[in-house]
């Protein structure tokens, strides 16, 4: 990689431009330049970049695929909004290089390095778009500006003073080490010492004793305190004296507490912590509305990218809608709508091979909508199963569920690597093992006008439409329709779409196996006139809800009155920011992100008496009190798009969702010119009733007096998962993306 790589940068099938690639000597930028002219087109840091995929894992190289072989080509996955950058390596063994090279520097062994790596590149950063001409030094001035650019408004004199204990040559100038100490300076914290001191009898160490007696007394750390302490030490501490001597410094304190053990987050919650032995409708499940739009409902533009995204953020429910396109090829796009197309087939192949990236549990219920015609209906039929499904005759869990006549679905655990589908079934379950049966499909009861009489349209579509073209006539033109609609059919097993007719309805005649889907607005109603017979139902069987069709901007609903009655597949438009997503990626982010979250037990139960109208109906101990003290932050990023030399007045505002009694929001004052390393000192509590349904969202604005707030980043969690003591919490932007070192500091504290 040092030497620079000549590879092929493409953006469309009708473009691909030779361009060499190379690693800078800080192993911190990558810039790349044309092979023509030489000139140098852009450059961009490490800490810019996500992820890198492997082979054809993005809309433009799966165009190219027949032109290259996916083992040279990858994608670089940037934060944010900023593009993909798709390249083709001239082998396989250079496209391994640097696919692995970029691997371990965005995703280093330790967090440690994690965080040395963040400083680095800060620093880094930071001197570089400061040094204003460019000579590798930097005056008082242009620290001055430097300021101003970290949302830092200092006194002049105290400035001077900063610059000038690190200016050791005395040159009026800061360089190399020198800025590195400057910056030390700038960012000391006071807090983090106070802390450390308080701790520490000699105020330099803290002792293998002293450390423990903070990791029980403060962090709540119950058992192994001296083992975990001495881990910590290992870990964290970067003088190799000090940890000979079994003690922790200043720096490595800090170090901890910045680290995934000191984060809010329950690093034990972050694998597969949960059960996943139970029955699937005992789950909630990370689910996607139109998961091929990437824009509004519309006119959008439909992309394999969606598919992509929402695979790698740990969704587990897709929607594909097909319909008729040219040259006998189905598309997927929003039917009567602007929407662009893309073709079916290319859908399949590539939620073959992203799947299970991120996650081994099944995609539980990947809608899919018919085409109309015969021979289309023929070509998805075929590129589902050659592309994604067993024989569904062929052994599995589900023949020894029906065998056993099972009260309810099976389990995450059983379908490991399995992808099921959500459809209209002709006949029973038992007849994909013996023969159709003589039931009509079944079409789901949408409550949205236009929207459900599409939806019962197509349905017919599905089973009941006669080919378009050919020259058969009578019985043979019956049996070939009516066998290619038994092929569809028979690869819906668990998630038979079934219309939703009441809840003694379904409990009189309805299976675990079968599944009906719910407009946002029947589900509030439901929710409001019979919340307990919601989560009764909810706790057999499978409900998806999905959102309005006047949401045509890709707007969301709120998920939480969903899963406060324990509905599990819950789609959203992923492709739109906002505090929807927010609590989805919050409440999914744990258990491995595996898209799978346990229902708490009082919602597994069919004979339950929970309503969430009701917090007292709930079964388990009292309310408990949640207090946070918020303490500081650090390295707040500046507000988007905001004034040059514009420094943001932070405030934090943390709001509960939960059942509607847990509901409720506090925020502290805001510090008036300062997104560097705000301090507000505030204690805000709240009180719990139903916490195992609580998520908390922390959001941090730029307060204006005379508009709306600014956006500045947040993070979301359930209430489950949150780590008492003291704890940094590392903010995300507004889609999601994390912003390092940007940071809380707070003391959290729950008691009964």
């Amino acid at each position: 990689m040092q030497q620079g790589t000549l590879m092929r940068k493409v953006k469309s099938k009708s473009w691909k431009k030779q361009r060499y690639f190379k690693l800078q000597e800080d192993c911190m930028t990558i810039w790349y330049q044309s092979k023509r002219t030489g000139k140098t087109e852009s450059a961009f840091s490490i800490s810019d970049v996500e992820t890198v995929r492997e082979g054809h894992q993005s809309e433009v190289l799966q165009s190219v695929a027949e032109e290259f072989p996916p083992e040279r080509c990858f994608t670089i996955v940037f934060y944010g909004r900023r593009g993909n950058l798709d390249l083709v390596a001239g082998s396989a063994e250079e496209a391994q290089c640097w696919v692995q090279g970029l691997r371990q520097l965005i995703e280093p062994r330790s967090f440690p390095l994690t965080f040395a790596l963040v400083s680095r590149t800060w620093i880094r950063d930071w001197f570089q778009k400061a040094d204003k001409n460019k000579d590798g030094r930097m005056n008082f001035k242009e620290v001055q500006r430097l300021l101003k650019m970290m949302n830092v408004d200092m006194n002049e004199d105290h400035a001077l003073r900063l610059f000038q204990d690190a200016d050791k040559s005395e040159s009026g100038t800061l360089e190399g080490e020198e800025f590195v100490l400057f910056y030390k300076a700038l960012t000391k914290r006071e807090e983090v010492l106070s802390l450390f001191q308080e701790y520490s009898e000699d105020g330099k160490k803290l002792t293998l004793l002293e450390l423990a007696d903070f990791l029980r007394e403060e962090q709540l750390e119950d058992e192994g305190t001296e083992e975990l302490a001495m881990e910590l030490i290992d870990k964290y501490e970067p003088s190799e004296t000090a940890r000979a001597r079994h003690v922790l410094s200043a720096d490595g304190f800090l170090m901890y507490l910045c680290s995934l053990e000191g984060s809010i987050f329950n690093p034990q919650h972050r694998g597969l912590w949960q059960d996943m032995s139970q029955p699937l409708c005992h789950y909630f499940i990370s689910s996607s509305h139109n998961t091929y739009l990437i824009e509004d409902q519309i006119r959008g533009h439909s992309s394999i990218e969606g598919y992509i995204r929402a695979l790698k953020r740990g969704c587990r429910c897709l929607e594909v809608d097909c319909w008729d396109g040219p040259n006998g090829e189905p598309m997927v796009y929003h039917g009567h709508t602007f929407t662009s197309k893309i073709p079916f087939r290319e859908v399949v192949s590539t939620l073959g091979k992203t799947s299970w990236g991120n996650s081994s549990s099944p995609l539980p219920s990947m809608g899919m909508s018919p085409p109309s015609s015969h021979p289309q209906r023929y070509g998805q039929s075929t590129a589902v199963q050659g592309h994604l499904l067993q024989d569904p005759r062929a052994q599995g869990p589900w023949r020894h569920w029906v065998a056993q006549d099972a009260s309810l679905s099976p389990t995450p655990q059983e379908l490991k690597h399995k992808i099921l589908l959500k459809g209209k079934k002709i006949g029973r379950l038992e007849d994909t093992l013996d023969g159709p049966g003589d039931e009509a499909p079944d079409v789901s009861d949408d409550d949205n006008g236009a929207e459900a009489e599409e939806e019962r349209r197509r349905a017919k579509c599905w089973w009941m439409v006669l080919p378009s073209g050919g020259t058969q006539h009578g019985s043979a033109l019956q049996k070939d329709k009516e066998t290619l609609a038994q092929a569809l059919s028979d690869c819906v097993i668990y998630c038979k779409n079934v219309p939703f007719r009441g809840f003694q309805e379904a409990r009189s005649h309805s299976r675990p196996s079968e599944i009906s889907s719910l407009s946002e607005a029947k589900a509030r109603k439901l929710i409001r006139d019979e919340g307990n017979e919601f989560v009764r139902h909810n706790a057999w069987q499978l409900t998806r809800i999905y959102p309005s069709g006047m949401r045509t901007d890709s707007s969301n609903y709120s998920p939480q009155e969903m899963w406060n009655v324990g509905c599990q597949i819950v789609a959203l438009n992923f492709q739109t920011a906002g505090m929807e997503m927010d609590l989805c990626d919050g409440l999914f982010s744990q258990n491995g992100c595996c898209g799978y979250v346990l229902k708490p037990p009082f919602m597994r139960d069919k004979e339950t008496l929970f309503n969430p109208s009701d917090p007292s109906s709930r079964e388990g101990p009292g309310p408990i009190t949640l207090t946070i003290q918020v303490i500081s932050g650090q390295q707040l990023p500046k507000v988007a798009n905001s004034k040059e030399g514009a420094i943001i007045d932070p405030l934090v505002r943390v709001e509960i969702y939960g059942v509607p009694a847990d509901q409720a929001h506090q925020e502290t004052k805001y510090i008036e010119n300062n997104g560097f390393n705000p301090r507000w000192d505030e204690t805000l509590q709240f009180q719990l009733h139903v916490p195992e349904l609580a998520l908390i969202r922390f959001v941090v604005e730029d307060y204006d007096k005379t508009s709306r707030n600014d956006f500045v980043g947040q993070f979301t969690l359930a209430f489950a998962n949150i780590k008492p003591g003291y704890r940094h919490i590392h903010l995300l932007s507004k889609d999601g993306t994390s912003i390092p070192p940007s940071s809380l500091f707070v003391h959290i504290r729950i008691t009964e």
